[in-house]
């Protein structure tokens, strides 16, 4: 293991070295001001289609190592492309000093096709200081380029679409009960995000912040612009979850028409089925976008029907110069057949079979969002997001007494299946943040304060346990009885937050920040276990979190960083009420708490060289997590309690190397992409023991594999691309004792896996053909043992497939 981080450390080295000698080619340079003459700092300028600067706290840009020939001199402004001047170099040996560089509207806008041509090559960026109101300065952040990624969009596949992000983990079930493939990071559970902050241009797409924080809906990746990604030091910003916030940036109207339709119809594997339809534009001071998506699939397993209709629209009008207002609504319509679980037996034999015909899940979902957005100047301004979230998920399953191995089928006696146990729930709730940031200069320097505030309040009815139907359609009546328990949750959530970045010099800023959490929490109705048991309790939370983050300039395009930050998670609601007889919550159970920390080195390096090398440390105090235990008749059961604590601790690299760009800007031939995302981590429990009072010190975090490495290299000429990647991941396991096996599949090894794929993207005009082969060697792999739905036991993952998808854009 070493070995592979210093050899990493040393390539990321040598290029450095590389680039350090002298190479006889001509230099730009000059000063970012906007119309009032006013110093603009940390804005990229791009020159041409590939390079680009950061300007630093006096407005200067420069670029070095320039060929002859002419370049566009552009900017990135209030989300427009603007042509600041035109360059032309002549001699090798010229020093152009461009002076004093004005940002004015009146600047022509680059024709879109251009714009998109910014990113060629580059599939992995990072976010400035400060974007969108928010301090990223000292943060570890990644963000994805979706439209310069190849990848079955149409599916979702995660490890295509954030296989770029180092450690990124995945739970990939092929729907199966489970509405989207979750990630986690760092040792997290992936299962459907509930370690993360999953926000839709940055506001909050979950149930419940804290209740019922699973990630039911994800948009279609088709209308995803960029996806972003920041570390567990995100927890003073967004909210205290110790993963971090990955934030899916929609695409907006064409800014250079007042009409614009795209769509991509995809058939695959499986009686695959993918239809998506955007429109958008600009029109006077209007800007629109709107997208629909229907997908149907038998899927890879019998028993695994998916039927989904995803819609989003979103309407922005420009009042004033300052003042933008917006509104948008994101909808999901959806149902799912439940394939059931698997003993690891039955895995063995066969990953394909299901022996669960009549298990059903829908979860529609709303999601309402008014913004406002004023400056006051440019140097303050102040963003208000304000979202509605309504809501269900039920459930229709048969009863999963004795595990995977227990058959569903008809009775001789009755001629008919068993009843089945229906869950409805319920969720509302309303968010409202504000975010203020303003610039300001102490002794000439320019430093940057956020603050702002979030008040939350939802509300969530469970009703489960409920008699169901015999038969093996989607029926969520109920027959000859009551719910076999009824609750109703709420929560209420204000927190205040702070950051400040200080600019101590040009290259050198310290990031303090502070966010207090006031969280109250009520449960109020009953649960029949053998006697109909009243609950009624209440409980208020009050959670000081701590953070800094620093920032070091070694050039203008790579930097040190450097972050601690305090995080927290709250008992959710899935923590209190189990969903299968096959678990059990321990009544003492308690929050978990603990921090992050991240040290790491950044940046570019000419056009060829993109880099992060980092390392992290993570303390997670009072887990909650699955032990074995046996009951009173020798029968296996899990126990949901507080496991124990534990470090993670490791490295994460991410490398992107275009060779061709070593040599020449510009090939004939092409260019090549090569990407390393990697990452070690050393996850392992510091306390905790079994029923026995075995310690199990020393063991591994549930789903937290040690080593997640992929590669892959994409080759693009003209209007044609092509990746293939590969993936690999270590065993893990699904419970705090490292159980090797269990009789029921519910716990034990999560094997190592490794996956190929291989997209290609071809486009010529308005047109583009799209296809893939994923899991090329059929790999027959899993990522999920569960207690509870969709299983419990094995939840495989998909097998090989393929798709092919044509688009158009007018």
């Amino acid at each position: 293991m070493k070995y592979i981080v210093f050899t990493r450390v040393l390539i990321v080295f040598a290029f450095s070295v590389f680039m350090l000698i002298k190479i006889n080619a001509a230099t730009v340079k000059g000063i970012l001001k906007d119309e009032k003459q006013e110093i603009i700092a940390n804005q990229k300028v791009f020159l041409g289609d590939d390079l680009y600067s950061i300007t630093d706290e006096k407005g200067y840009f420069i670029f070095e190592k320039i060929k002859t020939g002419t370049y566009d001199l552009t900017t990135l402004f209030d989300e427009q492309i603007l042509v600041l001047k035109k360059v032309e170099i002549i001699n090798l040996a010229d020093e152009i000093n461009l002076g004093e560089v004005v940002l004015a509207k009146i600047n022509i806008q680059l024709k879109e096709v251009e714009v998109a041509e910014n990113y060629t090559n580059r599939h992995f960026d990072r976010l400035n200081e400060v974007s969108n109101n928010v301090i990223y300065s000292g943060k570890k952040n990644e963000v994805l380029l979706l439209d310069r990624i190849d990848g079955n969009k149409a599916q979702n596949n995660p490890r295509q679409i954030l296989g770029r992000i180092p450690g990124m983990n995945f739970s990939e079930t092929e729907g199966s009960g489970f509405p989207s493939n979750g990630f986690g990071l760092r040792g997290l559970n992936p299962t459907q995000s509930i370690e993360m902050n999953t926000r839709q241009n940055g506001y909050n797409i979950t149930a419940d912040l804290y209740g019922y924080n699973e990630a039911y809906y994800n948009p279609a990746m088709e209308a995803v612009e960029k996806i972003e990604v920041v570390r567990g030091a995100s927890s003073l910003q967004f909210g205290p979850q110790f993963g971090g916030v990955v934030n899916f940036v929609m695409k907006q109207g064409s800014k250079n028409k007042p009409f614009e339709y795209t769509t991509y119809q995809t058939i695959g594997s499986n009686g695959l089925f993918n239809s998506f339809h955007s429109i958008g534009g600009t029109y006077k001071k209007w800007n629109y976008y709107a997208y629909a998506q229907y997908k149907n699939s038998l899927g890879w397993r019998p028993n695994s029907l998916s039927t989904a209709f995803t819609g989003y629209a979103k309407v922005e009008y420009a009042a004033t110069n300052k003042l933008k207002v917006g509104l948008e609504y994101a909808v999901l319509r959806n149902r799912i057949q439940m394939a059931g679980g698997l003993t690891d037996e039955q895995f063995e034999k066969d990953s394909k079979q299901s022996f669960r015909a009549r298990n059903w899940l829908s979860s529609p979902w709303n999601v309402i969002t008014a913004s406002i957005d004023y400056k006051f100047s440019s140097n303050t301004s102040l963003s208000i997001k304000s979202t509605y979230l309504f809501s269900e998920r039920n459930l229709v399953w048969k009863n999963e007494d004795g595990g995977p191995a227990e058959m569903d089928s008809i009775s001789p006696n009755t001629n008919e299946y068993v009843s089945r146990e229906v869950q409805r729930e319920s969720f509302s709730s309303s968010t409202t943040e504000a975010r203020f940031i303003t610039n300001y200069k102490i002794l000439k320097m320019k430093n940057t304060l956020a603050v702002g505030v979030r008040y939350f309040e939802g509300k969530m009815k469970r009703q489960g346990g409920g008699p169901g139907s015999t038969g093996a359609d989607f029926d969520l009546n109920l027959y000859g009885g009551d719910y076999g328990y009824v609750l109703d949750y709420t929560t209420q959530n204000i927190a205040p937050f702070i950051e400040h970045i200080f600019r101590l010099t040009n290259k050198f800023s310290i990031t303090p920040g502070f966010r207090y959490e006031v969280i109250n929490s009520t449960s109020k109705g009953y649960v029949t276990d053998s006697i109909k048991v009243l609950s009624d309790e209440s409980r208020t939370r009050n959670i000081a979190l701590l953070g800094i983050g620093s920032e070091y300039k070694i050039t203008r395009t790579t930097n040190l960083y450097a972050n601690w930050s305090q995080a927290y998670r709250p008992m959710d609601y899935s923590s209190l009420t189990p969903i299968g007889v096959s678990s059990k919550i321990d009544p003492n159970l308690k929050d978990a708490s603990g921090y992050n920390a991240d040290f790491g080195w950044r940046g570019t390096i000419g056009k060829f060289l993109n880099f992060d090398v980092g390392a992290f440390y993570m303390e997670y105090k009072n887990r909650i997590g699955l032990l074995s235990k046996t009951d009173m008749s020798g029968n296996t059961y899990t126990l949901r309690t507080n496991t124990g604590n534990s470090i993670s601790q490791g490295i994460e690299t991410y490398i992107e190397i275009n060779p061709v760009k070593i040599f020449t800007q510009h090939s004939k031939y092409g260019y090549l992409n090569l990407f390393n995302s990697f990452a070690y981590i050393d996850a392992k429990y510091t306390s905790g023991e079994d029923e026995n009072g075995n310690s199990f010190k020393g063991n591994r975090v549930e789903y937290a594999p040690q080593t997640i490495n992929r590669f892959g290299i994409t080759y693009g000429i003209k209007g044609f691309s092509v990746t293939y990647q590969i993936s690999n991941t270590a065993k893990s396991y699904g419970d705090a004792n490292n159980t090797a096996k269990s009789n029921d599949a519910i716990i034990g090894v999560i094997p190592a896996y490794q996956v190929m794929d291989i997209s290609a993207t071809y486009k010529l005009g308005k047109f583009s053909i799209k296809g893939g082969l994923n899991n090329i060697t059929d790999e027959r792999y899993f990522t999920k043992r569960t207690d509870e739905y969709p299983g419990p036991g094995i939840i495989p993952s998909i097998g090989r497939t393929f798709y092919l998808g044509f688009g158009a854009k007018f």
